[in-house]
């Protein structure tokens, strides 16, 4: 299914009642239009809306006068009480819309290509290289390669400022002397805390996984995981917001981008909630889940009711397939 994703559709009302906005990030990259490169909308997925339609009743928004708008998403301000509204992320639900986004760009790289357009084809290759590699610089400095980088930066001041110490010993300059032997210490001391902090994010456990249902233990909506990173990534303004040093591990554990269950809360979409606040629920989860970004992000629910994430996805979070174990009742008796 997501062959076909068009991520234009998701800035369109039609008749799914979901609207989107990625104008910060197409500004960013400077993007081709489509309407400007002429590749024929047929080959793209132009039904993308009506995969926003929720299953079930039709009519459950017009139903509760309640219409599901991303917008709130890059409008900033906030509620400064604590309820689910305090764990909405802009930044998660941007890194889900670019990674939609990369999706739809290698799908009309390949249109083009087999429409025998070959320069279209190079330019959204050159636009689809730029995305890959922010998403890629991003994916460095959540896991910790930017600590790793610092570590090694320190390390070679360090030895740089050992020469300049050994020579205003041997000039006998030995106030100079001690003014350096003080700034040693320092990078010594950083540098530790820089490789520590590396090694813990590059070995950071998690407790839940890809396409998992969860369930809030203070807010107690249904939510599905789409997403993770080994620490708290957002700024110090959304972590006041969300209360993060009140919890018992504080930002630095893991932290999980969260599909809403719409049926739960219509406006929150996306959430980014501490592992402390999340729990999976005793008896495996096979009710109704519905939510606009499941079709895209997941090939459909598994035997236990959690969903299935897409090879891109997994890849996106190097995480392997998650196999069902075998359930003994279920096998045939010898």
């Amino acid at each position: 299914m997501v062959q076909g994703l068009s991520l234009s559709t998701l800035t369109t009302s039609g008749n799914g009642g979901f609207y989107g906005s990625t104008s910060s990030w197409r500004r960013h990259f400077n993007l081709v239009k489509k309407t400007h490169i002429g590749i024929d909308r047929q080959c793209l997925w132009h039904q993308f809306v009506q995969c926003l339609h929720f299953k079930g009743n039709p009519n459950i928004l017009r139903q509760r006068n309640l219409r599901v708008e991303a917008g709130w998403l890059f409008k900033g301000g906030g509620d400064q009480s604590l309820d689910a509204s305090s764990e909405r992320s802009e930044s998660a639900n941007e890194d889900v819309l670019i990674f939609f986004f990369q999706l739809d760009l290698a799908t009309r790289v390949q249109c083009a290509l087999n429409m025998e357009q070959y320069e279209i084809a190079q330019q959204l290759r050159n636009k689809l290289a730029e995305v890959e590699a922010e998403i890629s610089r991003q994916k460095e400095v959540k896991r910790g390669s930017s600590s790793k980088s610092e570590a090694q930066d320190k390390a070679i001041s360090i030895i740089r400022l050992r020469a300049d110490l050994q020579s205003a010993i041997e000039s006998e300059n030995y106030a100079l002397a001690a003014g350096l032997r003080d700034q040693i210490s320092k990078l010594e001391a950083e540098s530790l805390a820089a490789s520590a902090k590396a090694l813990a994010l590059e070995n950071a456990k998690y407790a839940f996984r890809l396409g998992q249902k969860v369930k809030h233990k203070i807010f107690g909506y249904q939510a599905v995981i789409c997403g993770m990173d080994p620490v708290c990534c957002e700024t110090s303004s959304w972590m006041e917001v969300a209360q993060v040093e009140k919890l018992p591990r504080g930002s630095n554990q893991p932290f999980y981008q969260v599909l809403v269950d719409v049926h739960a809360d219509p406006n929150l979409l996306v959430a980014y909630v501490p592992e402390d606040n999340l729990l999976v629920p005793d008896q495996p989860d096979k009710g109704r889940f519905d939510h606009p970004y499941l079709s895209f992000l997941f090939y459909g629910a598994d035997a236990a009711g959690d969903f299935i994430p897409i090879k891109q996805l997994r890849e996106k979070y190097n995480k392997p397939r998650h196999e069902i174990p075998n359930d003994p009742q279920d096998e045939e008796p010898q």
